[in-house]
């Protein structure tokens, strides 16, 4: 799902200002990285960028792409959704929110819930090392996937 153009705006804006901050030059290819995962709510893997950003930026390499991704993710720029062995997903919402994720066709969707937003990590977590964000990872089946079954029944 896209983004309002306000909404990428401010993106954009809190980006170059993280970047600033984190002491990270503002060049023209990683800001239209940034751009094409900030323009998106659908966490898109590093090949998809790519993809994306390859039709303004022909010359781009997809090494760019993935090490610019893997720095903003290092500075807190962007966060990394999904587990270690899944393929590398982004997000540019740095929005305290949660991720819905689909177990038919993989899609990661956000939501903002203010009762697991007040959830604490737990003593059992807090023994393993220092938490330092908690966030709530539902797995399910999408509404859309649900009525592509539904009907194929």
């Amino acid at each position: 799902m896209a983004v309002s153009a306000k909404e990428l705006q401010r993106r954009i804006e809190g980006f170059t200002a993280l970047c600033r901050a984190e002491g990270l030059k503002v060049t023209h290819q990683r800001t239209e990285i940034y751009r094409e995962l900030a323009r998106t709510d659908e966490h898109p893997d590093a090949l998809a960028i790519y993809r994306r950003v390859r039709r303004r930026i022909p010359s781009i390499s997809f090494d760019t792409v993935y090490r610019a991704l893997r720095l903003l993710e290092n500075k807190g720029v962007i966060r990394r959704v999904g587990t270690p062995a899944d393929s590398a997903q982004f997000d540019a919402n740095r929005e305290t929110h949660h991720h819905f994720v689909c177990s038919a066709c993989g899609a990661v969707r956000d939501f903002r819930c203010t009762a697991f937003d007040a959830l604490e990590a737990p003593a059992a977590a807090r023994q393993i090392g220092t938490p330092d964000s908690l966030r709530v990872e539902v797995r399910g089946v999408c509404a859309e996937c649900a009525r592509r079954r539904a009907r194929a029944r």
